[in-house]
């Protein structure tokens, strides 16, 4: 298995491999500066082990939360070692005064944590032995770690629909394609150097391939479909898997083309109990709670740098109508970044190099200010930290009759940030909706609070690198 599920999401194995190393070595290279800067002798050092360790730990989580939140590992695909190095340097650097809280907090249980210099040299030694330890990983695992080679039954609309979505080294971290093989009687819509050729039947064929995985896309699994082979296939070890669950798998959305209402009756997921949703209410509350403490000051700014562009009678808050859950329509609150003349003509989409929008206008919406008031909304309930983005029920009316199963996304609270924002750029027309739309409902579908936790801790990454703003 290249990946692991947890609490409904997947997550990639070779991340989790590399993120237990990356946690390891900081725990040691926190001890080696524990040694170097109290002991120096092994023996004594030995000794003290139990003490040390509680603070090696601290100071490893702290790390690794905040590289998560960077987005470090995911990096390696975009950005190459260089960026993920670079993302690791800004964590080590932004851990240590959260390091030093924690010692404040619990001297006693932490006294190796507070100790003068410690923190310091141990980020400068994680740092060096994390780009060791990352480059030998590389290199021993190589780019095709933990791939399973994939054979796709079908050559049809859906199979084509995986060939084209699922292209980018990102999509494509988790599997090698082998091939398509054309199913009796269905069209085949994928290009000629991707078909695979069997002679005989298919189970012969597997035997002589290493093949882990038979993805199954076809257009009517009533026609032709080889159940048979597949059967044999399967008592072999070979996995069998719905194209729209290795669709889902793979690219972390649901393939809206390859879904019927009948496979969201039937697919897992999509469940809501009353402990999840007092758990989501509580981490919305203590969310909210303390980013409002924490911008505070950032949003007294705000309103004095929007009165002193516009003029002091100017309005600082732009309330909208928007739809929320079960369809119902609620105000949202966001720090105008518009010119107040700036739907004259009526409501129309946001888009690039925007005219109505203030200088101050363009600064707030590209760190994301703009959002703060929303954390009203969350305290109020009308809507949840993490969820689908809200959209103004014009809007909404316009995209359900065009875009199927778009008012599946008000079966949870709409959000300040969510799945879709991590994943995909704004949204300024019907096919960006459509897309986005397909990250929501895999958030819908596989919803928790490791996936809530996951997505505000990555929120940071969405705010310090821009992704996602205009």
């Amino acid at each position: 298995m290249a990946h692991v599920r947890i609490f409904r999401h997947y997550i990639h194995l070779p991340f989790v491999i590399l993120g237990l190393i990356d946690f390891s070595v900081l725990v040691g290279a926190f001890c080696l500066a524990v040694f170097f800067r109290y002991f120096g002798d092994i023996a004594y050092f030995s000794e003290s082990i139990a003490y040390i360790l509680p603070s090696a730990v601290i100071f490893a989580a702290l790390n690794m939360l905040l590289m998560v939140a960077m987005g470090v590992h995911q990096s390696r695909l975009e950005d190459g070692l260089s960026g993920m190095m670079l993302r690791t340097l800004i964590a080590l650097i932004l851990s240590i005064p959260f390091a030093l809280t924690a010692y404040l907090l619990s001297q006693e249980w932490l006294w190796y944590l507070g100790g003068d210099g410690v923190i310091t040299s141990a980020s400068v030694f994680g740092f060096f032995l994390l780009g060791i330890a990352r480059i030998v990983f590389f290199t021993v695992v190589g780019n095709d770690a933990f791939k399973r080679k994939v054979l796709v039954l079908g050559t049809g609309f859906r199979a084509r629909q995986l060939l084209e979505d699922l292209q980018t080294p990102f999509n494509r971290k988790g599997f090698h394609l082998v091939g398509f093989v054309p199913i009796n009687d269905e069209p085949v819509e994928v290009p000629e150097q991707y078909l695979v050729n069997v002679p005989g039947s298919l189970h012969e064929y597997m035997t002589r391939r290493p093949v882990q995985e038979i993805v199954v896309s076809v257009e009517d699994r009533r026609k032709g479909l080889p159940m048979e082979d597949l059967l044999e296939c399967k008592m072999q070890g070979i996995r069998i898997v719905d194209g729209a669950v290795f669709y889902e798998r793979e690219s972390r959305k649901v393939a809206m083309e390859m879904i019927t209402r009948g496979w969201l009756v039937f697919s897992d997921g999509f469940s809501v109990s009353s402990v999840s949703g007092f758990g989501k209410r509580a981490l919305d509350v203590l969310a909210s709670g303390i980013l409002l403490i924490a911008t505070s000051p950032l949003m007294l700014l705000t309103i004095l740098a929007i009165k002193i562009e516009d003029g002091w009678s100017a309005p600082v808050l732009y309330s909208q109508e928007r739809v929320g859950l079960r369809g119902q329509v609620f105000k949202v609150h966001k720090f105008r970044s518009m010119r107040t003349d700036a739907e004259k003509d009526g409501a129309v989409w946001a888009r690039q190099n925007d005219t109505r929008v203030t200088r101050v206008g363009a600064f707030i919406r590209k760190v994301r200010i703009d959002e703060l008031p929303q954390i009203f909304n969350v305290l109020n309930g009308t809507m949840s930290f993490v969820g689908p983005r809200p959209e103004r029920p014009m809007f909404v009316e316009q995209l359900a009759e065009k875009i199927p199963f778009y008012n599946e996304r008000h079966r949870v609270k709409p959000g300040i940030t969510g799945w879709a924002q991590l994943c995909f750029a704004y949204a300024d027309n019907e096919e960006d909706s459509r897309e986005k739309l397909r990250y929501d409902l895999y958030y819908i579908k596989n919803q928790s609070l490791l996936l809530d936790l996951l997505v505000i801790i990555q929120t940071v990454e969405v705010i310090l690198f821009k992704k996602g703003s205009r």
